[in-house]
């Protein structure tokens, strides 16, 4: 069993940045294949980047060149890296692990966390 805990949800300025961070536990972390996605109200869960356990990335593309993904095995975590938010990077945002490919599809993830929720106001 796979226990998965994000942190670091709060509120924000457009143009502002955050840091939400993704901790694993109950198996090795670092056989892993990780993302991170968001829902926001009334809409579907939408992949934002998955990472492969050799670290290869996958974006949306909604998110290249303002989203950045590091793997610290380490200390198990995953951190996402949010800079120049918009509003329409307000939701909840989940981490989850267990793909065997890097996927923006929720369907290719077993294990999840309970989300951190993200407001940018404009």
């Amino acid at each position: 069993q796979v226990h998965v805990v994000e942190s670091g949800g709060d509120s924000a300025q457009a143009g502002g940045s955050l840091r939400l961070s993704c901790s694993a536990s109950g198996e090795q972390f670092g056989r892993y294949c990780m993302g991170w996605f968001r829902q926001a109200p009334g809409k579907e869960r939408d992949g934002v980047v998955s990472v492969s356990t050799y670290g290869l990335t996958r974006y949306a593309d909604s998110v290249k060149g303002r989203f950045t993904i590091a793997k610290d095995p380490a200390k198990n975590s995953l951190d996402l890296l949010m800079n120049n938010l918009t509003p329409e990077d307000t939701g909840m945002y989940y981490c989850a692990a267990g793909c065997a490919l890097p996927s923006l599809e929720s369907t290719a993830f077993p294990y999840w966390g309970q989300g951190t929720q993200v407001t940018v106001s404009s």
